[in-house]
């Protein structure tokens, strides 16, 4: 009898432990929607579907980059560059940024990522891909940018306080901003709503700002971009992964589309 009792003990045991473990391989959903949890699955749509490109391209290019891109269990990952092969003549092979094939005006972006040591990555949106081209190169984005940082990294101390984790890259500062230890995924979001825009990070809002705003208007006349005319005009843009230097790893994007208010 007392083994019995003991293997129904041990076979509990068990399966409270399966459970567990089940339940912190699940990637972090909690964050999805609006705070109010109003909003409704089916109101959601995958940019990514963990298994394919599909609905993404290299801009300026008509397929993927995938010698710069890969699909790794279940995210898309951008290859540090010392993993990138050459050419025969000993030349680098092209690469450039990862962008949706499709162009968005109000929504609600949510994705989850993770970097390596020291990495240095982003995603960037209200962008033009013939405004990129003219203004930067072939194959780089020019938009708005929600910087991805392993900010307590040493090599990064001399930055300004706009181009760390969450910050609308070189022009708003991040606040309030509680990173996941380097390796480890972190949820973020980017609602624009008309002129509205917002950045949150594992469930904290930690930028916000509207377009056509003198605020906006200012930091982008002493930021990096202000010689690109019309930079800081809403547009239908598209949605872009980094091609950055180093690795950096992407799941759960998906997108929901808002009535503007």
């Amino acid at each position: 009898m007392r083994k019995f009792i003991g293997s129904i003990m041990l076979a509990s045991l068990f399966i409270v432990s399966c459970k567990q473990e089940k339940k912190q391989s699940t990637p972090e959903k909690e964050e999805i929607g609006d705070q109010n949890n109003k909003d409704k699955e089916s109101d959601w749509q995958l940019l990514f579907d963990g298994k394919t490109f599909d609905g993404w391209r290299g801009l300026g290019m008509d397929k993927v980059p995938d010698k710069h891109w890969a699909i790794e269990d279940g995210t898309i990952r951008k290859l540090n560059n010392g993993l990138v092969p050459s050419l025969p003549d000993g030349q680098p092979i092209e690469g450039g940024d990862l962008m949706t094939i499709a162009t968005f005006d109000n929504y609600e972006l949510y994705f989850e990522w993770k970097i390596s040591k020291a990495g240095n990555s982003g995603i960037k949106y209200n962008v033009s891909e013939a405004m990129s081209q003219k203004y930067d190169s072939p194959h780089g984005a020019i938009g708005f940018e929600y910087q991805l940082l392993d900010d307590k990294d040493e090599s990064y101390e001399g930055l300004k306080a706009s181009q760390f984790t969450g910050s609308l890259y070189d022009m708003i500062v991040a606040e309030n901003v509680v990173l996941k230890p380097v390796g480890q995924f972190n949820s973020s979001r980017i609602i624009v709503n008309g002129n509205h825009v917002e950045h949150w990070l594992n469930g904290k809002k930690i930028v916000e700002y509207d377009f056509e705003s003198a605020q906006l208007d200012s930091l982008y006349q002493i930021s990096k971009y202000k010689d690109f005319p019309d930079f800081i005009k809403k547009r239908k843009g598209h949605i872009v992964l980094q091609n950055h230097d180093d690795d950096a790893w992407f799941r759960n994007i998906r997108i929901r589309v808002l009535e503007s208010n």
